[in-house]
């Protein structure tokens, strides 16, 4: 299993970031093809201040896909797309650091 990560600073506007995320972006998110799971926290301490420098951790979101081929499957979906280019219109694309990450079974 692949997990996609984004990692969102504070915005200026939490307010506002927050209703356009959760009312648009995540919803286009979950219409994914591929996509098994979605879970997103919003960060409520940081417990070793100073790793991202002056940023706040906001949010972290963490998209589950059953492996990197169907990671990389889903991307090339219209549905896909449309999350990216809501993602700038609202503002997140100057927010967020993204990565993609093995899950690693114990």
């Amino acid at each position: 299993m692949v997990k996609y990560v984004a990692l969102y600073r504070k915005p200026a506007d939490v307010e506002a970031f927050d209703e356009a995320y959760f009312a648009s972006h995540l919803p286009l998110v979950e219409q994914t093809p591929g996509l098994l799971r979605a879970e997103v926290a919003k960060v409520s301490r940081v417990f070793v201040p100073g790793f991202l420098g002056e940023h706040e951790l906001h949010i972290v979101a963490e998209m589950y896909f059953e492996s990197a081929e169907a990671m990389k499957d889903a991307f090339r979906t219209p549905e896909w797309q449309a999350a990216g280019a809501n993602l700038s219109e609202i503002g997140g694309v100057e927010l967020v650091a993204m990565f993609a990450a093995e899950v690693v079974d114990r």
